[in-house]
């Protein structure tokens, strides 16, 4: 049922690039950067296996023209 309702707008990546930073301690800023690494290379990863399937489906779908 969620895949129903709108998407809201703007997204979790652009709300942490308007958030201010000051209160965060080096430590918690260090960690920050650890998770936001491990999310990037989420994303990455899916956005490879999402590529990797579009090209497969193409390949598959493609028409001979030789």
């Amino acid at each position: 049922m969620e895949d129903d309702l709108p998407r809201a707008k703007g997204d979790a990546a652009s709300l942490l690039a308007k958030e201010v930073l000051d209160p965060y301690s080096q430590d918690e800023l260090a960690k920050r950067i650890v998770l936001l690494e491990a999310e990037i290379a989420r994303v990455r990863a899916h956005r490879d296996k999402a590529g990797a399937h579009r090209a497969a489906a193409d390949a598959l779908f493609r028409t001979r023209t030789d």
